[in-house]
Formats: structure tokens, sequence, C-alpha cells
């Protein structure tokens, strides 16, 4: 089955940082793009990062400067190094991916698989 796992949230004070980790499996051809989104409750959910196999990559505004996404040579694992953490970067965090073959870039819409999600707390 095609399927994301994630780990790596946790809780953190501010300013402190997180790494997220998502590998992606049971795939027939590497996913188009792979990358973060997050929902806060009460909020809807939001682009965070988000990386093409081709490298390009895309930032919300509001983690522009302080996340980093990368991912592995195989192109099957996206990390999020997530710096300078803030009490508004609480949420969950989720990974998706596309198998298609446009780059919808932050756009939920567009990503076809998501993972179960893991909670980053900042306080």
């Amino acid at each position: 089955d095609v399927q994301q796992v994630e780990s790596g949230g946790g809780s953190v004070q501010a300013g402190g940082s997180l790494r997220l980790s998502c590998t992606a499996s049971g795939y027939t051809n590497i996913p188009f793009a792979m990358g973060w989104f997050r929902q806060a409750p009460g909020k809807e959910r939001e682009g965070v990062a988000v990386i093409s196999r081709g490298g390009s990559i895309s930032y919300g505004n509001s983690v522009r400067g302080r996340f980093t996404i990368s991912q592995d040579n195989a192109k099957t694992t996206v990390y999020l190094q997530m710096n300078s953490l803030k009490p508004e970067d609480t949420a969950m965090y989720y990974c998706a991916a596309e198998r298609g073959s446009l780059w919808y870039g932050l756009l939920p819409r567009g990503y076809d698989h998501w993972g179960q999600g893991t909670q980053v707390t900042v306080s």
C-alpha cells in the first residue's frame, strides 16, 4: 500500500528546533512532489514547505527563513528542519505526496496521499 510515515514531532520551547521526517513507500514511481502541511485547531490546512523530485521548493510566508525542506538522494524521504520555533507554529503537521506531474506548490488540493500527521507543540 502507498503510505507516508512521519516522525519527529514533539514539544519544544519557543526558539527551539525540531526535525520532521517523512518516508514514502509503496509507490510504483517516485512521487512528483512531497511536502509538509499543517493544521491548527479551528484553522484551515496550510502549506508549510514542499519540494519536487526535480528540486523545486516552495515555503509558506510564515516559515520562510526559519524552516528548511530537503530530500534524500532516492527522493522518497523528505525532511523539515524547523528552527526558531514560535508558539504559532503549534499544529498537526502532515506529510503529503503528489503522484501527478503538475507543480501545485503549497496547494493542498494538489496532493493525493497524506500521512497520519505528527503533532508539533511550541510553548
